[in-house]
Formats: C-alpha cells, sequence, structure tokens
C-alpha cells in the first residue's frame, strides 16, 4: 500500500472533539495515513481503541500505524508500526514482521542514514518549527539536507501550520505529518 501525503497523529488531550469525531473529520478532509499515539493508556485501552481506528479507517485506503508497540500493532491489524527514535531496531521489526510498514522518528542527518540503512519504510523529521515540548528546531535547511541525502520518504514534522508548510512542501519532502496540523 503507498504511503499518503498527510499523516495525522493522534492526541485525543489535544482533540477538540470526542475521538471517534475527530477521526472522521481528518477523513473527510482527505487525511489517509494515521498514527494511534497515545502513550499515557494502559496496553488492554490502547488496544481497544486501536481496534476502534481499525474500523474507523475500514473503506478509506487509510494506512493505520501504531506508536511504538509493534505488539499492539499486529494484534489490532494495523498496518505498521512507528518507532521513536531510541526503540528496538527497525531491521528486528522488518525480519519479524515482513509485512508490516516500519517508520521510524528522527531528528539528525545521522540519524535519518541509520533508519534507511537499517530498512525503515519511511522517516519523520523534526522539529521543523518551533513545537511544544520538543526541544530546539531542526529548521528548514537541515530537512532540506535530509530529504537531499535519503531515498526513503521523509515526512515534515513538528510547528508546520498554514504560515509556513509551503516553504516546507518546496524543500522536496514526501509528505507532511503533525498532531495539531490536522486538527480543526
Amino acid at each position: 500500500m503507498p504511503l499518503k501525503k498527510f499523516y495525522a497523529i493522534t492526541d485525543r488531550k489535544q482533540f477538540v472533539r470526542p475521538f471517534e469525531e475527530q477521526i472522521k473529520r481528518m477523513l473527510d478532509k482527505g487525511i489517509r495515513m494515521f498514527q494511534l499515539r497515545e502513550k499515557d493508556l494502559p496496553s488492554d485501552e490502547l488496544f481497544f481503541l486501536a481496534e476502534k481506528m481499525f474500523h474507523l479507517l475500514q473503506g478509506y485506503d487509510a494506512i493505520f500505524l501504531i506508536n511504538d508497540r509493534v505488539d499492539i500493532a499486529v494484534a489490532s491489524g494495523a498496518n505498521g508500526v512507528h518507532l521513536p527514535e531510541k526503540s528496538i531496531p527497525v531491521e528486528v521489526v522488518k525480519h519479524k514482521f515482513p509485512d508490516l510498514i516500519v517508520g521510524k522518528s528522527c531528528h539528525s542527518l545521522e540519524g535519518a542514514l541509520k533508519a534507511q540503512e537499517e530498512g525503515a519504510d519511511y522517516i519523520t523529521f523534526s522539529p521543523i518549527f518551533s513545537s511544544p515540548g520538543k526541544g530546539n528546531p531542526v529548521g528548514i535547511e537541515k530537512l532540506k539536507e535530509v530529504v537531499d541525502k535519503v531515498s526513503i520518504p521523509v515526512y515534515a514534522l513538528g510547528g508546520i501550520n498554514e504560515s509556513n508548510i509551503k516553504e516546507v512542501l518546496e524543500t522536496g519532502i514526501f509528505g507532511v505529518a503533525g498532531i495539531r496540523l490536522f486538527i480543526d
């Protein structure tokens, strides 16, 4: 299944509407790639939310990823897993579960090259701009450098909004990922 250009990451604490309604609104806007990223939930609640999301996305040709939890990705029928920078190696997941899409969070060129070498299907590179709790922004120049040096799809993430998205898209990135960007 081909990756999609717009990639929504969930954070139900930032949603202004109930979870299901917010996901449906994103689908109505044309978002077709989602990462369930609810770090505060215990495993059982995360699994049940993953099952709910799996059913919400049916019939939309949407890609469904789980943050960092390969077990929940496999058990819920998700298409893949998104690994934080300090997670299990991509190649371990790819070896055990060759059909899963595996993405990786990267914050440096070295991290991006390593993720590509390990077999990641795509990376997120962040934070491009200032974003709450995400450290110093890497900026457009670093993003462009990563896009130019890796051959796998790169998603820009962090502080992207209507006023700067054009500049981000001009770097040649594959797509844009975000939490607040897709919440209305």
